[in-house]
């Protein structure tokens, strides 16, 4: 497997390889989101989550794959940092807002940021048509902000702060993706990098979500939070894992902005599961966000 990822790195099955990835990672994102901002506090399952998939990755990491060469464990600590910042503030915003409308933000911020980070580190280029799609889609991005802003009642004292904080998670979206991208190129084998990052990167949030859980007056039951974390474990590896092997296989800027045909998915996520609220206004805005992306592909 990992000989015939390298023989396709770069080439039209790769491209080909990647694009499926990029929208399954769309999808499974779409349904981590929903994960986290569910019925328990964000911070208690994002604890739950990631504990499922360092348990998972640990013995995959620590005796199945090659181990990481020397040059990777400073990388390795660059990507720790990264991710903690990235869902602290994830998490920050889905308490100040509703996931319809933090989660679009969020990950419609993210690509413009990817694509500058991308051409700054690996060179990358856009056509034409390519950034008239990135337009479209930051269109549906502030558009949707700005009707939230306008029109949306829930959560209204806390919407501005919502809406910033996602801005700014956005930013870190897209610092990780390009930082995880440089990292799964790093080393010789992917599966190396996947392993050991889903392993590093399950240490942190346990033990603050533990932490909170022992606070709360009235913590919720252990078993339904268990089952959750696990679920989510495993949608977190396809998901994440999805898009950095995307990543390796082509174009950054490219995998980041596909990726982001996810707020379909938040949407009818958030109307049929999360029971929000979503209207046909923001609907089209969100599909305005996906429009771009789909552009952004068909434009290259």
């Amino acid at each position: 497997m990992t000989q015939w990822l390298a023989n396709i790195e770069g080439t039209d099955t790769g491209h080909s390889v990647a694009l499926a990835l990029a929208l399954l990672a769309a999808f499974l994102h779409a349904v981590f989101g929903a994960l986290q901002k569910g019925r328990h506090d964000p911070w208690l399952t994002r604890g739950a989550i990631d504990a499922s998939y360092g348990l998972m990755a640990a013995p995959f990491a620590l005796f199945v794959v090659p181990w990481p060469e020397p040059h990777m464990w400073p990388i390795f600590a660059g990507v720790f940092v990264i991710h903690v910042v990235y869902k602290c503030l994830q998490a920050w915003a889905y308490t100040k807002g509703a996931y319809t409308v933090v989660y679009p933000v969020v990950r419609g911020t993210g690509p413009l940021f990817t694509v500058i980070g991308a051409y700054i580190i690996f060179a990358e280029t856009f056509t034409l048509t390519q950034w008239m799609g990135v337009m479209v889609l930051l269109a549906g991005i502030f558009g949707l902000a700005l009707y939230n802003l306008i029109f949306l009642q829930a959560e209204r004292d806390t919407l501005p702060m919502a809406l910033g904080l996602a801005v700014l998670t956005g930013l870190f979206v897209a610092l990780y993706t390009t930082y995880d991208a440089y990292g799964i190129r790093a080393t010789a084998n992917p599966f190396t990098f996947l392993a050991w990052f889903f392993f590093i990167d399950g240490l942190f949030m346990p033990p603050v979500a533990y932490a909170r859980y022992r606070r709360m007056a009235n913590p919720p039951a252990f078993g339904p939070l268990a089952l959750r974390g696990i679920f989510g474990g495993v949608v977190a590896i396809f998901s994440f894992g999805s898009i950095m092997m995307a990543t390796r296989l082509d174009k950054v800027g490219e995998a980041a902005v596909l990726r982001e045909t996810s707020t379909v998915f938040a949407a009818i996520i958030g109307w049929l599961v999360l029971k929000e609220t979503v209207g046909p206004r923001r609907i089209a805005l969100m599909a305005l966000i996906a429009l771009g992306a789909v552009i952004v592909e068909m434009g290259g």
